[in-house]
C-alpha cells in the first residue's frame, strides 16, 4: 500500500514545484524588486535654450553681440512630496518660445519602480496616505514614462492640451496605482 501511495504524491508533489516556481517568476515579473536598488539619473538641459557656437566676426567687420534666444517661461510651478515612496524634486510647467510646452522635473530624487509614469492631474495633492491613489480618479494626461528616477528631464505636454484643467503633477506608478510623489502647481 506504501507504493501505491508514492505514486500518487510524486506528481503532487512537482505540480506544487512547478507551480511555486511559476508563481516566483510572476512575482518577480510583477514586483521587479531589483529596481529599488538600481538608479537611473537623467540630465536634461532646459528646453529652448541653445548655446550659440563662437563665431570671430572677419577682421573689419562690425562685432554685434546676436540677441540671446528666448528663455523658456515658467507658467506654474511647485514642489514634490512625498507619498508611497521618498520624492523631493521640483516641478515646472514651461512655455517655449514656439508655444510649445513642457513638464520639467528638477533635481528630482525617488526610488525607481516597475511602471512610473509621469501624470499633468486635475486632483489636489495631499499629504501622506490620502493622497497616494487620488490621482486616477480624475482627468489627467499622461506625459510618458519617468525616464529616471534621479536627475532632471523634461516631458513635452500634447499640443491642444488645456492647461487650465490641470492643477498637479504624480509620479505615478501605473502597475501599482499609487502615486511616489506629487506637486501642486502654484501659477506663476
Amino acid at each position: 500500500m506504501a507504493r501505491g501511495r508514492g505514486r500518487l504524491s510524486r506528481p503532487l508533489v512537482i505540480g506544487v514545484l512547478v507551480a511555486a516556481v511559476a508563481g516566483v517568476g510572476l512575482g518577480l515579473y510583477w514586483f521587479q524588486p531589483w529596481k529599488l536598488w538600481q538608479d537611473e539619473t537623467v540630465r536634461e538641459a532646459l528646453p529652448g535654450v541653445v548655446t550659440p557656437a563662437s563665431t570671430t566676426p572677419p577682421a573689419g567687420a562690425p562685432s554685434a553681440s546676436p540677441a540671446p534666444p528666448p528663455r523658456p517661461r515658467t507658467l506654474a510651478d511647485g514642489e514634490l512630496i512625498s507619498h508611497e515612496h521618498a520624492t523631493s524634486g521640483r516641478v515646472r510647467l514651461l512655455r517655449l518660445a514656439d508655444g510649445s510646452h513642457v513638464v520639467r522635473l528638477e533635481d528630482l530624487d525617488t526610488s525607481n519602480g516597475p511602471d512610473l509614469r509621469v501624470w499633468l492631474t486635475d486632483a489636489p495633492v495631499k499629504e501622506g496616505r490620502a493622497g497616494w491613489h487620488v490621482f486616477d480618479d480624475g482627468a489627467y494626461v499622461s506625459l510618458g514614462k519617468l525616464k529616471g528616477n534621479k536627475g532632471s528631464q523634461n516631458y513635452t505636454v500634447p499640443a491642444g492640451t488645456d492647461l487650465s484643467r490641470y492643477t498637479s503633477v504624480t509620479i505615478w506608478c501605473d502597475r501599482f496605482d499609487v502615486s511616489f510623489g506629487a506637486a501642486e502647481l502654484a501659477r506663476a
